[in-house]
């Protein structure tokens, strides 16, 4: 599994380019601006884009899906409790941001337990609402991405609409703590990290 990271938008939101070294099949992971650079990256590396993947419907995780959907043809994927976030500028909070953004309802919405596959390689969806209601992260082969339920250190925050730190912490915990210590975290923000160093150094899991 080949992983590229860009930091994009006004709010330095974690893009990642996620592909099958033997097939070129990749999916985007949060794409939530800056375009013309996620895309720069994928035709350097002569990738073919299978899926748009949302962790959640924030419009700094969303704003450039429209473009990128534009440019590869690619479905887009995000749980069903967040999905009315991508047609709503109110609900994905941009309205307050300045020009709202919203782009076409999801291709198809994404469960517990659905497996993303791409060349030879796959994601496993996992449900961790708190963030938002439909909060998701996905479980590779060593390596989780974990939008903003958890970051190094941290986690998302819950006071926004729909938000519950109950909720959060207890998938936190649930989900992602149940993984072995050498995992790797991406997060939606901020610097890589591992389950291990999570596990005893995150203040709000301890």
């Amino acid at each position: 599994m080949q992983i590229i990271k860009l930091e994009v938008g006004a709010l330095g939101t974690n893009c990642y380019i996620v592909w099958c070294d033997q097939t070129k099949e990749a999916v985007i992971i949060d794409p939530g601006g800056d375009a013309a650079s996620i895309m720069a990256q994928v035709g350097g590396e002569e990738l073919i884009v299978k899926y748009i993947i949302n962790t959640h419907g924030h419009a700094d995780h969303i704003g450039a899906v429209a473009k990128i959907k534009q440019a590869t043809c690619a479905p887009v994927l995000i749980h069903n409790a967040d999905a009315d976030m991508l047609t709503s500028s109110l609900r994905n909070l941009s309205t307050y941001m300045g020009p709202g953004i919203t782009c076409e309802p999801a291709d198809r919405t994404i469960k517990e337990g659905d497996i993303i596959k791409f060349g030879t390689e796959s994601l496993t969806v996992l449900e961790t609402p708190g963030h938002t209601p439909g909060g998701i992260c996905l479980k590779g082969d060593g390596v989780v991405f974990s939008g903003d339920t958890l970051f190094a250190e941290s986690i998302g925050r819950t006071d926004f609409p729909g938000g519950s730190y109950s909720q959060l912490i207890q998938h936190i915990r649930q989900k992602l703590l149940i993984l072995p210590d050498d995992y790797i975290v991406y997060p939606g923000h901020g610097p890589e990290t591992t389950i291990g160093w999570e596990r005893k150094m995150n203040p709000f899991i301890q």
